[in-house]
């Protein structure tokens, strides 16, 4: 159920009732359990407007409330504030009803789109590093989540598998001349330095390569065999890294820029037909009057260097129209580096001016910050070097591992294994997605593997700790009426009821942390009900009612944690 709209609705009825049905109810969740579930704050805005005085129209709301089948109390408090405590019954009659429902009482969204989601998008031919991580695993959420709540979401890998870097890696090849044996990842890695040693320092290889470049984009078939060969070795390290970190991305997600090719030109010449697009020193420009500069002059979004050479603006573009017109998208989202804030804004109008873009779809670029080491930079290896991610993932398995040992040393060498791997690869996961993607955020081992506070380990343990109680309670009744009488028992229902509430909001928003934030409020209210209100050592109706509560926080965690794409174990 959508326990927000559930009590908005009453109270919206309430506003009516006291001539109020033209104002905002101004609901928000109760910040103090003490006073409420819920708070009223529109009632002052209402008094101003009708020049009343706020207390007495509170007054008026909160009659109009008394006897509700939702709310048992609603009480006034300070200028005009409305405190509402949801009542027993409704609550217990929810509780039941989610707890045996196989979407814990989450209902679809009643208007499903089709979402192409775009997140990852390594450059190839190199190892994939830290700088990957998270656009990979908070567009993994964000499309879990839409999927869960019944849209139709199209992953798409937007690989950099095309331009300069590939042509430098093909005269490089021919320039040793190698055979066309695959290569080694480490080969490959090391293959791309000397590469670029040479790209760099010497005006005629570069020279080659650009022309390998034009070669490849001709479709020259022996260069494009090499291409192919550097592509296939670094998508199948990626999806190795992929499945590692248990994401959702399959090798039919890669759709890179060299998928969009053929339609470069076409898009080019589109923008030049409709009079977006002009001739400016050489190049093809779109001027974007919407972002002029401090003196005045508008923006150049370039779709075609000088010689006719292609940029990001316009594979992005021509992506941009694949996905409108042939994937038939209701909502587009970009996963991608905050850094790039500025092309996606300007990518989004050149397409709404071109009708690549309607108005009836949406386009959301989904920005990220940095991930810092502890000196507040940008999270490096001791030597300077790039964190691989691979070498990040394996420390993490490491460490969690270890951790797993010192705890419970009993453990066998297999079981401490795959805990630890559950542990290491939730916390790395968790830490990022638990902060506002938009923020920076320092990398820590010790507060990421710790299991206290805001943490994968502490959820994971939170779950086990529900799957205990239940190795040890024997029978009891999932079906039988729940019945919620302590203050503890009726505040972690409340909490629960909002599962729906919260979800929606990540759905409409792409922020996760509003998920992992919730998880850790259900967790932290169950530690306090677990300790307030004996289960097992309980009788009768409330064991039975405290066991469904206990049951469907388990659930809850579980799905949830899975939504963050995070796993689950019954024992730890």
């Amino acid at each position: 159920m959508n326990l927000y709209q559930t009590v908005e609705r009453e109270a919206q009825a309430a506003f009516a009732a006291a001539g109020l049905s033209d104002s905002p109810v101004v609901l928000q969740a109760a910040k103090n359990p003490d006073f409420g579930d819920f708070q009223i704050n529109g009632v002052m805005g209402a008094a101003k407007k009708a020049k009343q005085n706020p207390r007495e129209l509170a007054q008026k709301v909160a009659e109009a409330l008394a006897g509700n089948a939702v709310i048992e109390s609603a009480e006034v408090a300070g200028p005009g504030f409305i405190n509402l405590r949801l009542r027993p019954e409704f609550l217990a009659q929810n509780i039941h009803a989610a707890l045996n429902d196989a979407r814990f009482g989450v209902a679809k969204t009643a208007q499903p789109q089709t979402v192409v989601i775009d997140y990852s998008s390594p450059n190839l031919a190199k190892e994939m590093h830290v700088g990957h991580l998270r656009s990979s695993i908070i567009g993994d959420s964000i499309s879990r989540v839409l999927e869960f709540m019944g849209n139709t979401v199209i992953r798409q890998n937007h690989v950099g598998d095309w331009g300069t870097q590939f042509g430098m890696l093909v005269a490089y090849l021919v320039e040793q001349q190698k055979d066309n044996a695959a290569f080694e990842l480490a080969d490959l890695e090391q293959f791309y330095r000397a590469a670029k040693v040479r790209f760099d320092e010497d005006p005629a290889f570069a020279d080659t390569a650009r022309e390998y470049v034009v070669k490849l984009q001709g479709g020259d078939e022996t260069v494009l065999a090499l291409w192919k060969q550097f592509v296939d070795i670094s998508l199948s390290h990626a999806q190795a890294v992929y499945d590692t970190l248990g994401l959702k991305l399959r090798p039919e997600d890669v759709a890179g820029e060299s998928k969009y090719n053929d339609d470069l030109q076409p898009v080019v010449d589109d923008l030049v037909q409709k009079g977006l697009a002009v001739e400016d020193d050489g190049a093809k420009v779109v001027f974007l009057d919407e972002f002029k500069n401090k003196e005045g002059e508008p923006a150049a979004f370039i779709v075609q260097k000088q010689g006719g050479g292609f940029l990001y603006a316009s594979t992005d573009l021509a992506c941009l129209r694949y996905r409108v017109g042939r994937l038939k998208a209701d909502r587009l989202l970009y996963v991608v580096d905050h850094r790039q804030a500025l092309h996606f804004e300007q990518l989004f109008t050149t397409s709404r001016k071109a009708g690549y873009l309607p108005e009836n779809v949406g386009a959301a670029f989904v920005g990220f910050g940095t991930m810092m080491g502890k000196d507040g930079k940008p999270f490096k290896t001791r030597s300077g070097d790039t964190v691989k991610l691979v070498d990040l993932l394996t420390e993490a398995v490491e460490r969690a591992t270890a951790l797993v040992k010192e705890k419970n040393p009993e453990l066998g060498a297999d079981e401490a294994a795959k805990i630890g791997k559950t542990v290491g690869i939730g916390a790395v996961k968790y830490a990022d997605l638990s902060k506002n993607r938009t923020s920076d955020y320092v990398f820590d081992w010790d507060a990421m593997l710790s299991f206290e506070g805001n943490t994968a380990p502490y959820l994971q343990y939170a779950y086990t700790r529900v799957q205990s109680v239940f190795r040890k309670a024997g029978e009891w009744d999932a079906t039988a009426p729940t019945v919620l009488t302590e203050p503890l028992e009726k505040q972690l229902a409340a909490e629960l009821l909002k599962f729906e509430d919260v979800l929606q909001s990540v759905a409409d928003t792409a922020y996760p942390h509003y998920l992992a934030a919730y998880l850790y409020q259900i967790a932290t209210l169950f530690s306090r009900f677990y300790e307030a209100c004996p289960i097992l050592k309980s009788e009768g109706a409330t064991r039975n009612s405290r066991l469904q509560l206990a049951k469907l926080t388990g659930d809850t965690l579980k799905q949830g944690l899975e939504l963050l794409g995070i796993d689950v174990l019954d024992v730890m």
